[in-house]
């Protein structure tokens, strides 16, 4: 049988608990979790270091060996099929999340015909959370300890 790895690619700019319960519930799905950050070309700068996040995140699934992280500056489906990975792993706090991921998925479905997305609903708990808001309050001194699955460092 073929080994199921999906992709689940994003900025991840921080990467939160949000983004960690996808994961996990995704490691139910599928053999092998490929976290992919990326450098979006829409966003000029990164808030937090993309060094800082392969390690806060990696450090998050140390006793996971079904999860890496690595960084890509190419087509999220050139990448997958370049890893051999046939799904793509979304999540979806809301019908806004919805409208922009289907038009991606359509998208790479053109360019790979082979991959398939899978979207997961984002567990209530952490639906209110998103990486734009956790950046506001950090940078105005806020504590957003409780948003992130790992400790910031200072």
């Amino acid at each position: 049988m073929e080994k199921r790895v999906a992709l689940f690619p994003g900025s991840f700019d921080p990467f939160t608990k949000g983004h960690y319960d996808i994961v996990e519930r995704g490691l139910k799905l599928f053999d092998e979790i490929i976290i992919a950050i990326g450098y979006n070309s829409s966003k000029q700068t990164r808030y937090f270091a993309i060094d800082e996040m392969v390690e806060s995140i990696n450090g998050s699934f140390t006793n996971e060996p079904r999860v890496s992280v690595i960084t890509y500056s190419e087509l999220t489906a050139t990448l997958a099929q370049r890893l051999g990975a046939r799904y793509l792993l979304r999540g979806l706090r809301n019908t806004t999340d919805f409208e922009y991921e289907n038009s991606v998925s359509q998208v790479n479905r053109y360019l790979y015909p082979e991959l398939e997305t899978v979207f997961l609903i984002t567990s209530p708990s952490y639906a209110a959370i998103n990486s734009t808001i956790i950046r506001e309050v950090h940078k105005y001194g806020g504590d957003v300890s409780e948003f992130l699955p790992y400790p910031l460092k200072k």
